[in-house]
């Protein structure tokens, strides 16, 4: 039988389904009698869904990160699907196709990797250069590094988006180094790629996107601070100054202390990272936002954080 997707579901059908059990929370009616909130998933998307009986039972059977296989009928509510759960229960991970659950990247993760790699490697500072090949010569980190997704919701939220964000980072950043005088060219390259590198422990990743115990309670900051340490002392008379500069980028990367960052930026090469990574998500979470957009006219919904519509073109309006 052919996957049904969830960007495929249509209200008023039934399915018959295997999804992804992202989410689940026990809630209670107005007459104490339980009810569940389920939030299922797999590659295109997530669905809320509600399961009002069988609840206990239900509940005792499948917990959050399970593949189920779900019986429901689509319906409406408050403007967004949601399905009406009859009955649901857990399917073994071997029966399944882990492809169908996962975003990723729809481009070639070796070439992004090789040319990252090769960036590094025309890096004329050595001890940075020496810092790269430590990293790179480790297996499980690099492993982790191209299959990691860049976030779990807001850009690149993909298995391999973490990569391809730095690798369209790491572009812009020698376009730009070029462009202004007294840039240090490899210092910026090396804390666009290491910026994000907590993320690959942040973040779980294998059946879906959430954050892991570690990421919750120090978050990729500090993580990735702890990942650099290590990897410094692998590099032999690696420069205190330049050491502390790194770590700048990688603590200041969000910009402001209201955004996460312990510090704002204070050298250039920490400015322009922090604009090439506004950038560059920015872009990434807007094309995402316009491509998934299945509404008739030319301006999408209402996008509630960036406060604004966006203009998808006059070819948007009256399709057929």
């Amino acid at each position: 039988m052919t996957k049904r997707f969830v960007s495929e579901l249509i209200a008023g059908s039934a399915i018959d389904e295997v999804f992804l059990l992202a989410e689940r929370a026990m809630a209670h009616k107005k007459d104490g009698n339980p009810f569940l909130n389920v939030t299922l998933s797999d590659r295109t998307g997530q669905v809320k869904g509600v399961v009002w009986d069988q609840v206990e039972r239900i509940a005792a059977a499948v917990a959050e990160g399970d593949f189920v296989h779900v019986r429901a009928q689509v319906g409406e509510y408050r403007g967004s699907l949601q399905l009406v759960v009859k009955d649901m229960a857990r399917v073994p991970a071997d029966q399944v196709d882990a492809g169908d659950f996962l975003a990723a990247t729809t481009r070639d993760v070796g070439k992004m990797f090789g040319r990252i790699k090769e960036m590094t490697a025309r890096m004329q500072t050595p001890h940075l250069k020496a810092l790269f090949e430590a990293f790179w010569a480790d297996a499980a980190f690099v492993a982790d590094y191209i299959r990691a997704p860049a976030a779990k919701l807001m850009h690149h939220a993909y298995i391999g988006g973490l990569l391809e964000h730095t690798l369209s980072m790491a572009i812009l950043s020698e376009l730009i180094a070029g462009h202004y005088s007294g840039v240090d060219r490899d210092m910026l390259l090396a804390g666009v790629i290491l910026h994000d590198v907590g993320k690959t422990r942040e973040l779980e990743y294998t059946r879906r996107i959430d954050y892991t115990d570690e990421g919750r309670l120090l978050s990729h900051i500090i993580i990735g601070l702890s990942m650099l340490d290590e990897k410094l002392k692998q590099v032999p008379d690696f420069p205190d100054v330049q050491a502390q500069l790194l770590k700048h980028m990688i603590v200041s990367h969000h910009g402001e202390r209201a955004f996460g960052s312990p510090e704002p930026p204070k050298t250039i090469e920490a400015v322009l990272l922090n604009y090439i990574d506004e950038m560059d998500s920015r872009v990434n979470s807007i094309r995402e936002y316009v491509a998934q957009d299945t509404s008739d006219g030319s301006w999408t919904p209402y996008h509630r954080l960036l406060e604004r519509h966006f203009y998808k073109g006059p070819g948007s309006s009256d399709a057929g």
